[in-house]
């Protein structure tokens, strides 16, 4: 096992890191930008070491920064947590190129599975369901283009093949804006994703948005440890997530969950990983797949009982892998809101100094934060600031016990979305279940 972890990382995923390696008896190295000098997990690191401005290109996606602070501490590992480099390959494979352990999937994997027109064939060829398109990226013949979305069915999506976080995206209703559609497309993907290549799929009106967890050893062997539901978000940014999924009938999430876990063994997979797939009309179709650990991991914690970031450790420190298909049981319901420092309704970011910060407690409450009274949020970066999950032998009981723990959270000094996720937990659809990907957003629409 390691004796030193390099955590390339910040906000809650640093802590929640740092708080694995902590319980393993592994010391901890973290590296922070000059905006972060007092964030709670330097205090509590092992070592700290600054590696530059607050700008995270100047600091958490500095590359030369992570592997020499790496070098002057002795780390024998670097976790990447999720966002910023936890899914560039470049990374994976320099990191591994100097001498130290990548705690996620090999850098081959990373940039099959980054490229959506790569990953839907390796999908294909391993029997997952994926949503009908185009057989890969579009090339530069308006006939082809034209008769792709013929053969598809309007209305279609035009996505860039290195897009991700919900970037990169438009849908098409008619022939008449499909060709400019394309072109808007490649150029924006080849500024934002150095990658100009897209690719055409049908564009499903009404689906949920339902991921599956997976965990594999490198060698061959690999399982999955459940579902969940992240349908409720906004402008494909994910608000809630819940596991299980309400309503879907478990014979086939228990086929979908074998398929995944055979497409990780037929690549060697290894680490931590999430499948992700639209959900309409009793169909999965596969649309993306994370090779990192989720935000929202924490939920399939609770009905598990597994924690997954010790096993990501595990996985890399080459540790024997003990998980067995027939051990993971799912017990309860659990939710997850993610609390953001903005604007309830309008999503306006709101950085700023936190005066007054309470957390709620209770029989299955877990709050996963960085901040304190005190803690001045700065503006540099994404706007969670928190993870507040609570978990039940119910989805009912998880639901009730969330009402409760918002109505405690008191943070004062900024605004947050609590008032949002109130307004959501309370909501008779969301209480029944199975709302859509657009629930959100239509029901903002008419606070208008």
């Amino acid at each position: 096992m390691f004796q030193k972890i390099l955590i390339a990382n910040r906000g809650e995923i640093a802590l929640r890191v740092q708080r694995a390696c902590r319980e393993m008896g592994i010391k901890t190295v973290v590296v922070h930008s000059e905006a972060d000098r007092d964030a709670k997990y330097v205090r509590l690191a092992d070592e700290s070491v600054c590696i530059g401005p607050a700008a995270p290109q100047q600091s958490y996606l500095y590359m030369p920064a992570i592997i020499a602070a790496a070098e002057v501490t002795d780390a024998e590992a670097i976790h990447p947590g999720y966002g910023f480099l936890s899914e560039n390959a470049d990374f994976a494979e320099r990191v591994e190129r100097s001498g130290f352990v990548f705690i996620g999937p090999r850098p081959e994997s990373i940039r099959v599975m980054g490229d959506k027109v790569s990953a839907k064939q390796a999908m294909i060829a391993a029997g997952v369901p994926v949503v009908p398109g185009s057989e890969g990226a579009l090339p530069d013949d308006p006939a082809y283009i034209l008769a792709t979305a013929e053969r598809i069915g309007y209305p279609v999506i035009i996505k860039a093949a290195g897009g991700g976080g919900g970037r990169g995206m438009r849908v098409v209703h008619t022939e008449a804006a499909l060709l400019s559609a394309v072109q808007m497309t490649k150029a924006e993907a080849g500024v934002a994703f150095n990658n100009p290549e897209v690719y055409m799929e049908k564009f499903l009106e009404n689906p949920r948005h339902i991921e599956i967890q997976v965990m594999g050893d490198g060698e061959g062997q690999a399982v999955w440890l459940g579902e969940r539901d992240c349908s409720m978000q906004r402008r494909h940014q994910k608000v809630i997530e819940e596991a299980p999924a309400p309503g879907i009938d478990r014979k086939l999430i228990a086929f979908i969950g074998e398929r995944c876990a055979e497409a990780c063994r037929m690549m060697k997979y290894r680490g931590a990983g999430t499948f992700e797939f639209l959900y309409e009309n009793g169909e999965f179709y596969f649309i993306e797949m994370n090779t990192r650990i989720q935000v929202e991991h924490t939920v399939t914690e609770c009905i598990t009982g597994i924690d997954l970031v010790q096993e990501q450790i595990k996985v890399a420190a080459r540790e024997p892998f003990t998980l067995r298909q027939e051990d993971i049981k799912l017990t309860g319901h659990a939710i997850e809101c993610r609390i953001n420092a903005e604007d309830p309704y309008t999503f306006i970011p709101s950085p700023g100094l936190i005066s007054a910060w309470h957390t709620p407690g209770g029989p299955g409450v877990r709050l996963d934060s960085h901040v304190f009274s005190g803690y001045r949020v700065p503006p540099n970066y994404d706007s969670m600031i928190a993870k507040l999950v609570t978990f039940g032998s119910t989805r009912r009981q998880a639901l009730a016990r969330m009402n409760v723990a918002l109505s405690e959270m008191v943070v004062e000094g900024i605004k947050t979305n609590i008032a949002l996720h109130r307004d959501l937990v309370n909501d008779a659809n969301f209480i029944e279940g199975g709302t859509t990907i657009h629930y959100l957003e239509h029901k903002l629409s008419e606070r208008k």
